[in-house]
């Protein structure tokens, strides 16, 4: 069947945005970062932001329970627009293709705190480009629950079975898949355009 709507997940595709950019610079080696990120400030926890809650309510209660750690905690948020890196020109292009592809509508699905998105939409002017966007903070539910992924194929009368999703994280491709959204997940610009050519996409040499 032929796919007419392609969404994309944002960080780690279109944009560079790594927390260790912060945090190389705050611990010596990947190893204290790597503990730092397993056991205070975890991936679960930077979700429940991604999915609603409030930045300042999470830092302070992260750093009363690790008080040892308050301002490694407080630099998260505090810095966090040294954690983004730039777009990723390559994949940008692709988007920029796609774009041109007539019948073809592109949305964005992105696990983003409500309170920090406003910065990426001032900074990348091809978050603009999409046909819609649907953002975790602003919903309060996130990737991969399959709610998130409902809210955009409602919301833009979107079939699941002509769409494709685009993440650099495999759980939540797995999850689109679910739905009956054929899903790719992301490694590098070269794979997704080889990939999107195997769906029946046609891009730029």
């Amino acid at each position: 069947m032929e796919i007419n709507t392609i969404i994309f997940d944002l960080g780690g595709v279109l944009i560079d945005w790594n927390p260790r950019y912060v945090y190389r610079t705050i611990f010596k080696t990947e190893e204290e970062i790597d503990w730092f990120f397993e056991n205070v400030a975890t991936h679960d926890w930077n979700e429940n932001q991604d999915a609603g809650y409030p930045i300042t309510k999470a830092t302070e209660e992260l750093a009363a329970k690790h008080p040892e750690w308050a301002k490694e905690i407080q630099a998260y948020y505090g810095r966090w627009t040294e954690m983004l890196g730039g777009p990723i020109h390559e994949t940008v292009e692709i988007f920029r293709q796609l774009k041109k592809i007539p019948g073809v509508k592109t949305y964005a699905l992105t696990n983003w705190s409500a309170e920090t998105f406003h910065i990426a939409l001032e900074r990348y002017d091809f978050l603009h480009w999409f046909d819609g966007r649907v953002v975790s903070g602003e919903e309060k539910t996130r990737k991969p629950f399959h709610v998130f992924y409902q809210k955009l194929l409602d919301r833009y009368n979107v079939d699941p079975a002509k769409s494709l999703f685009i993440d650099d994280n495999l759980r939540n491709v797995k999850a689109a898949e679910e739905l009956g959204i054929k899903g790719i997940h992301f490694h590098n610009p070269d794979q997704l355009k080889k990939e999107l050519i195997n769906h029946g996409i046609e891009l730029e040499n």
